[in-house]
């Protein structure tokens, strides 16, 4: 399997992702110019995070994203479908705890969490209303969502170029460093297909338990970052 398709199929995005884990993050970071450092570094201010608290890091890939949770004093634990990027992560000397987990049925009791958050990985998910309702389950009433996820540029000019790069150069670029280029394929037109802010943010409000949802733009909308609170 060398990518997956827009149906998001659980076992071939897993394989997808096995595939890219290698050099997985040094791809991230030449892909977002480096600016995916500061995306994580957002999303665990906007979780709020307070030592002793226990966060769940969905998606987690080689646990980068869990070890940037962890730096807030919270016990920070990294869940993820693909048992070769957990590979990865251990072999890359990530001491925070990961374990293989697929979002739609957590292995983690009901209310285990005082936060959870999923990072570029909701819209690999086949049923993105059943994960919000998963990561509902494992958090405590009062706990917080936070999920950084891809969107749409708020300044019109500036998506016509984010566009162009995403569907043109982005698989250019990935072929120079990553294992797996043609993966980089399908992350592309899984981007362009996901939805923007605001409907992101309906689908987190209607999927439930969560209420106040609201989002902050990062790199001008590239990215978004959406919080939400446990009923």
């Amino acid at each position: 399997m060398t990518r997956a398709d827009l149906d998001k199929q659980p076992h071939e995005v897993a394989e997808m992702f096995d595939g890219v884990a290698e050099r997985y993050d040094l791809t991230n970071t030449v892909l977002s110019f480096g600016q995916d450092r500061g995306w994580r570094r957002a999303t665990r201010a906007a979780l709020g995070l307070r030592p002793g608290e226990r966060v769940l890091d969905v998606g987690a890939g080689t646990g980068v994203s869990t070890e940037e949770l962890g730096r807030s004093g919270a016990y920070a634990v990294g869940a993820d479908l693909s048992t070769g990027m957990l590979r990865a992560g251990r072999a890359a000397g990530r001491t925070v705890p990961l374990v293989a987990g697929d979002a739609l049925k957590l292995p983690f009791p009901d209310a285990a969490f005082d936060a959870v958050t999923i990072s570029f990985a909701l819209r690999n998910v086949v049923d993105t209303g059943a994960a919000l309702r998963e990561l509902g389950r494992v958090t405590r009433p009062g706990g917080r969502l936070v999920v950084c996820e891809f969107s749409h540029p708020t300044n019109a000019a500036f998506r016509t170029v984010y566009l162009s790069y995403l569907m043109r150069s982005l698989p250019s670029v990935a072929r120079g460093v990553s294992s797996n280029p043609e993966a980089y394929v399908y992350l592309a037109e899984s981007i362009r297909a996901w939805p923007d802010q605001a409907g992101l943010a309906a689908r987190i409000a209607g999927a439930g338990p969560w209420s106040r949802v609201g989002w902050r733009n990062l790199t001008g909308g590239v990215v978004a970052l959406h919080r939400a609170t446990k009923i």
